[in-house]
């Protein structure tokens, strides 16, 4: 903004994404110092260990200055940016201004300006620099897509894929008495490869699943209990009604089926919904249930709160709505975390069994395996295991649900009754 010939300048800062999200990292920046910008429009992408996002310019101008470079993490509030309005040439400083200098031009306000930033191929991101100091790679060899020939990250990793098919890899000279082969099979940082492998950067989230899992095997000891669960109640209940919730624009799936047996099994078994603590087991008195949902480059568990006081219709708008915007990227930070208990639904893959890992802190986490049709002998005379007249194979609509629970909190009775309580609201369901 610019008022009475003075440049007002808007200072971008890291946001404070969620409660429990303290700082973010750079991702990327998608636009440059001199790119005008509108307000609202999307000016770089911050990274979490939670999620990934997108920050919206906070003005309208022109982007003065990139302060935090891609791939550097900072604390919320901390300035990223600066946006202004230069709008008038050949003005001079106001040194009795609060406000800011008065109006310059926008080559002296970006491009000689004392913190001016490199554009173009002269902007070498920390990402990309990391790369090539890593590859040993030449930069001038690599041809930049980015805005104004910069050199990105998918560059890099195209250069690297074509270069490994090169049958001489060029060789490139690290001092007067020193030579490597511009290959990174060669090259003491990097991983050995063969000739047919390429290597591909961890993304934010992968580095960020892939620890979490190794923290979880390291500080819980893993128990997994397997039940078989008859859908046919669920699968007859879902076919009646799902026309009467399309016409409320509602997609019901079976999840929310999953979802509502599970806070049933939490209510029987609090335990089931607690964490571990040096001083004692912690309980929790609400349920907050996380559902996994499978990305392209990994997977975002958005939690649905109090899902013990949602009927089904309700745990179906949640779903629903979670599942489409996790698939676009548009959760928030608070949105993925807080949950007390975590499902899994790694049948949608096909998969019939699974030992999934638990979402720490939790106590524990539920599989559901892929529903299929499979014979099963039902039988009239009671519980007896003898064969009997009355024995009869049936088709039913089948699901193995695995139960994986953290056994410094839970012994097998406990997590078997928790899991037979979701057996049997799910097989109980009523039809109407």
């Amino acid at each position: 903004m610019s008022i009475n010939g003075r440049v007002m300048t808007t200072i971008v800062k890291m946001p404070q994404l969620g409660e429990s999200v303290v700082e973010g990292t750079v991702a990327r920046w998608l636009k440059a110092p001199g790119d005008r910008v509108a307000k609202l429009e999307p000016l770089l992408e911050i990274s979490t260990d939670k999620i990934d996002t997108e920050v919206p310019a906070p003005a309208e101008g022109v982007l003065l200055e990139i302060i935090v470079g891609e791939g550097k993490t900072v604390r919320a509030g901390t300035p990223l940016a600066t946006i202004g309005t230069p709008t008038a040439a050949n003005a001079h400083s106001d040194p009795q201004s609060t406000d800011g200098p008065t109006v310059p031009s926008l080559q002296s306000l970006v491009s000689s300006a004392p913190t001016e930033k490199p554009t173009g191929r002269a902007f070498v991101s920390p990402v990309v620099g990391r790369m090539v100091a890593e590859h040993h790679l030449d930069l001038a060899q690599i041809t930049g897509t980015g805005l104004g020939g910069r050199v990105t990250k998918k560059d890099v990793l195209a250069y690297l894929a074509t270069r490994e098919q090169s049958p001489n890899p060029p060789i490139v000279r690290l001092s007067a008495h020193d030579e490597v082969s511009q290959s990174p099979i060669s090259n003491l940082q990097s991983p050995s490869l063969s000739s047919g492998e390429i290597l591909h950067p961890l993304t934010a989230m992968r580095r960020a699943i892939a620890q979490h899992m190794v923290q979880s095997k390291q500080t819980s000891p893993h128990v997994t209990t397997i039940m078989e669960v008859d859908m046919t109640a669920v699968v007859l209940h879902r076919e009646a009604h799902k026309t009467h919730f399309a016409e409320k624009g509602l997609r019901l799936t079976l999840t929310p089926y999953f979802v509502a047996a599970t806070a049933a099994g939490l209510r029987q078994v609090p335990l089931a919904n607690s964490r571990f603590t040096e001083q004692g087991l912690v309980l929790n008195r609400r349920i907050h249930i996380g559902v996994a949902v499978a990305l392209t480059d990994g997977l975002i568990v958005p939690v649905i709160r109090d899902a013990d006081e949602k009927n089904l219709q309700g745990l179906a708008r949640t779903v629903t709505d979670l599942a489409d915007r996790a698939r676009r990227g548009a959760l928030t930070p608070d949105e993925v975390g807080g949950g007390t208990f975590t499902i899994t639904n790694h049948g949608t893959g096909g998969s019939l069994v699974g030992t999934p890992i638990i979402n720490q802190p939790q106590a524990g986490i539920l599989g559901l395996g892929a529903i299929v049709k499979r014979p099963v002998i039902r039988s009239g005379n009671g519980a007896s295991l003898l064969p009997s007249a009355d024995d009869a194979i049936v088709i039913r609509p089948m699901c193995y649900l695995s139960f994986t629970f953290d056994h410094r909190i839970l012994d097998g009775a406990p997590a078997d009754a928790f899991l037979m309580t979701v057996k049997e609201t799910l097989e109980g369901w009523s039809s109407t």
